[in-house]
């Protein structure tokens, strides 16, 4: 039976379309209704059942035949219609704009297509490895991130966008080429605004005839017009000392390349002459509203300037500054205009506010505490009640004893109040001067700054930096002056004659912080320095209290000559120390022993890297002039000036801090 059930399926042929379930239950249902009614009509009518019968196995043939017939019909369809499908992908396979490269795991070439067969050449490829046939493809394969990440990268004199599929051995290329240069024109001309400044045109010109001053401003049109010319710029004289430049990024690409030698050129031909001119420019590009790029240009010479001018700042839309010469230290300058000018506007903005908060960095130093207590008094002679912040709890030993005496003061004292009772008691009304520092992420207290950035006013004779308050009410930034504390005594100048003058301790406070920054002035002095010492010892300075004030601890001292102890020559006139992963020093300290580091002969710049007591690695850094240290604490997040600079880096090591220092130093452009 079971064969004869056998012979009978091979045989007997089941329609194709009974394969599907759904079909084959709708079809049995039907057939057994069918044959029910059937028996029905039979047992009514015989002659009616036959009839009905017959009728019913006809239209069970036409529907099986009717089926039999789409089913092969609806096969031969997607039969050609798979033949098609397989052709095309064949063909797009081949004649795609789009290069193919099949290999195996040994990264041998499998098949190509003819697209990327044409950028390989007429050489056989097949079984050939990917880096016998090419290197440089080879390279960009085995260099590629990973599985199916898209990037641009440059083969011969073409640029792709390459996909690579490791797993499947397969390799895409999209030749980007025009696309990209279309790109790179758009970049190339987008428009660059520059603003030119000549930093001492007034003060050179002052002692110079007619003719000399003619001459040299036919020079300087004449150098600066060859200058632009040769970098395809247009160049404007707007005034005597100001010129307006206009040219496309592609231009300053090339300026930016040459590391803007006519600071250099401009600055060695008139020093030969006596009459050493310096420049400071500012160039923006990357926005689309001429206005607003002009805006950004002007604030790129502001910065220039306020870093102490002799130098270029280039920065794009949404990107940092990028910053070039400051090889030089700015020019003392010998008009008293300016102070005057700063002191009435401060008595201007007194009238302005209700009380004064005044601060310095953290971890402040003698001048920042001296200017403090200048700016106090000086808002004391205008009737303003004012607030010194001080954290008492990071002070070095030097300040401590200065507190210790300011003890004996009872109206200072009161004066004198912690970071968290600033914070409360300032209002709306209040107004902060920042003193020492212009960046308020290293201020005394950030969280004042914050509430109070609406009404801040800066006094500073450190260089600018990128990190600036936004909109500061009053900016006195000098980085000509020897320290903060000189600038504050030339304002004492013109405060009302019939107010309480300095008191004893604030002026040795201030001559104190003096000494400290010129290193007993030895360094960064000028006619000025000496004027604004004079004053003070006039007033009451006392120079034996600012020697003990200076005096170092025993256990300084040790300290500091075991971070000398550690000094090595990393290059043939630089020279860095450093201190132990588990042992902190405090940052004065730290300056102290790049100071005396720097007095030895042979070394023009010191570096000394510890860790701090906030556990922080601090770098100290100094030089005598040649080695422009500012510009290298900026690319370690610090700043200061072209010979006295500093920074502080989070969340790393004393030797990862040296490691990060030494490939500035080897650097190539360590000297711009």
């Amino acid at each position: 039976m079971k064969k004869l059930i056998s012979f009978l399926r091979k045989k007997i042929a089941i329609p194709t379309f009974f394969a599907d379930v759904q079909l084959r239950v709708i079809a049995l249902t039907v057939l057994g209704i069918a044959i029910a009614a059937s028996i029905v009509a039979m047992i009514l009518n015989p002659i009616f059942g036959i009839v009905f019968l017959v009728a019913i196995i006809l239209l069970v043939g036409v529907i099986f035949y009717g089926f039999e017939v789409l089913s092969k019909n609806t096969n031969r369809y997607v039969s050609d219609l798979s033949y098609r499908i397989k052709r095309g992908e064949q063909e797009a396979l081949i004649q795609m704009p789009i290069g193919i490269m099949l290999f195996d795991k040994n990264y041998e070439i499998q098949w190509v297509n003819p697209t990327l067969q044409k950028y390989l050449g007429d050489r056989t490829v097949l079984g050939h490895k990917i880096a016998e046939v090419d290197a440089n493809l080879a390279k960009l394969i085995t260099s590629h991130p990973g599985d199916e990440v898209n990037r641009i990268v440059d083969w011969d004199d073409y640029k792709f966008e390459i996909t690579l599929q490791e797993k499947a051995g397969a390799l895409y290329l999209l030749d980007v080429t025009h696309s990209a240069k279309i790109e790179q024109r758009f970049l190339e001309q987008q428009v660059v605004i520059g603003q030119i400044f000549v930093d001492n045109y007034d003060e050179i010109t002052q002692s110079m005839d007619d003719q000399s001053v003619s001459n040299l401003s036919n020079y300087l049109t004449n150098r600066l017009s060859n200058w632009a010319n040769r970098y395809e710029m247009f160049l404007k004289r707007v005034d005597e000392d100001h010129f307006f430049v206009l040219a496309y990024a592609k231009a300053l690409s090339k300026a930016e390349a040459n590391k803007f030698q006519i600071l250099d050129r401009i600055r060695e031909d008139t020093s030969a002459q006596n009459f050493p001119i310096t420049l400071s420019i500012g160039f923006a590009y990357g926005n689309d509203d001429l206005a607003e790029l002009a805006i950004t240009s002007q604030n790129n010479l502001d910065l220039a300037l306020g870093r102490g001018g002799d130098q270029v700042v280039v920065r794009a839309k949404d990107q940092q500054a990028r910053f070039y010469g400051g090889k030089t230290n700015p020019m003392e300058k010998r008009t008293r205009v300016r102070a005057r000018m700063i002191s009435q506007a401060l008595q201007g903005l007194f009238t302005q506010v209700d009380d004064i908060y005044v601060m310095g960095h953290s971890h402040p130093d003698m001048d920042a505490i001296g200017a403090s207590l200048g700016i106090r008094r000086i808002a004391q002679m205008n009737n303003v009640k004012c607030h010194v912040v001080l954290d008492q709890s990071s002070i070095h030993s030097d300040v401590q004893r200065l507190v210790k005496e300011i003890s004996r003061y009872p109206d200072l004292v009161k004066c004198i109040v912690t970071p968290e009772q600033a914070v409360e008691l300032a209002t709306p009304k209040s107004m902060l001067i920042l003193v020492d520092h212009s960046k308020p992420s290293i201020s005394i207290s950030p969280e004042l700054y914050h509430k109070l950035e609406q009404r801040v006013v800066i006094i500073d004779h450190h260089r600018r930096g990128e990190e600036f308050p936004e909109n500061p009410m009053l900016t006195y930034i000098e980085p000509y002056a020897s320290s903060t504390c000189e600038l504050i005594a030339e304002i004492f100048e013109y405060q009302p004659t019939d107010a309480e003058p300095l008191n004893k301790i604030e002026a040795t406070a201030m001559l104190a912080g003096i000494s400290v920054d010129t290193r007993s002035f030895a360094q960064r002095t000028g006619t000025r320095t000496f004027d604004a010492a004079s004053y003070l010892r006039s007033v009451g300075a006392d120079n034996g209290m600012v020697q003990r004030l200076l005096k170092e601890s025993p256990n300084d001292f040790i300290q500091r000559n075991h971070l000398i102890d550690s000094m090595e020559m990393v290059k043939p006139n630089i020279a860095v120390a450093n201190g132990e992963e588990d042992q902190t020093y405090d940052p004065v300290l730290a300056a102290q022993a790049a100071d005396t580091m720097l007095n030895l002969s042979g070394i023009d710049a010191s570096f000394v890297i510890c860790r701090r007591l906030d556990d922080m690695v601090g770098i100290s850094a100094r030089s005598i002039g040649d080695v422009n240290v500012q510009i290298i604490m900026e690319k370690m997040g610090g700043g200061g000036h072209l010979s006295n600079a500093a920074t502080q880096i989070k969340g790393t090591s004393v030797a990862q801090a040296r490691k990060q220092l030494l490939e500035i130093l080897n650097a190539d452009d360590t000297d711009a």
